[in-house]
């Protein structure tokens, strides 16, 4: 099996340098350009499964990424990014000043503590866990494009790598890029990361 993860486009929260985990944010020009992109280098790959995040971000980067092509897609919840609940669309340095000692105690401890009404890197991790351990039981997609965020590809990488969750920092997913890994037989191989090269199947 081939999993071809693709993180959404740049959005204006991106630009603004907001967290925006769960929260509805556009893609931008050059982000829906990235998509575009995205689509052409993937252009040659026979997915069988399209699995996206359920938020617009990611529906919008995979319909572009897809074009004409007659492929269903599925929305997935455990591949939404993680929520951080009363912090979502600000930037951090507002939330020094507002939420000094919460804040600080998360970036002191991120694991563990929790944005208030937010959902915790516990949970977030069991949940890509579960979407890793779904994936790992697959048997009738040969090839499967997985549309998402920073946080889930990135966790999702460590996580098939039989990593710890805190390896997911190893793993910076790009925009206008996309990524291969390849099970076989239970044995999983990151191929390539953050490739921007048109693939070509090999004879």
């Amino acid at each position: 099996m081939k999993l071809w993860l693709v993180r959404h486009g740049q959005t204006q929260a991106n630009v603004d340098g907001l967290y925006s985990g769960i929260s509805e944010t556009s893609l931008t020009e050059q982000g829906v350009a990235q998509a575009v992109a995205v689509g052409s280098m993937l252009g040659q790959v026979a997915f069988e499964k399209v699995l996206c995040s359920e938020l617009g971000r990611a529906r919008h980067t995979t319909h572009l990424i897809l074009q004409q092509r007659q492929i269903p897609v599925v929305t997935e919840a455990r591949l939404n990014e993680m929520n951080f609940g009363d912090w979502e669309m600000r930037h951090h340095r507002d939330l020094q000043r507002l939420d000094a000692e919460n804040y600080a105690a998360w970036c002191n401890d991120w694991q563990n503590v929790i944005p208030k009404n937010g959902e915790g890197f516990q949970i977030f991790s069991q949940r890509v866990s579960e979407f890793a351990r779904a994936l790992s039981s697959q048997t009738e997609a040969e090839n499967i494009l997985i549309v998402s965020h920073q946080g889930v590809l990135s966790l999702l990488i460590a996580t098939l790598l039989n990593m710890p969750s805190a390896s997911l920092w190893h793993f910076i997913i790009e925009q206008g890029a996309w990524s291969y890994i390849e099970i076989r037989d239970g044995f999983t191989t990151l191929r390539t990361l953050n490739n921007r090269a048109i693939y070509s199947p090999q004879p």
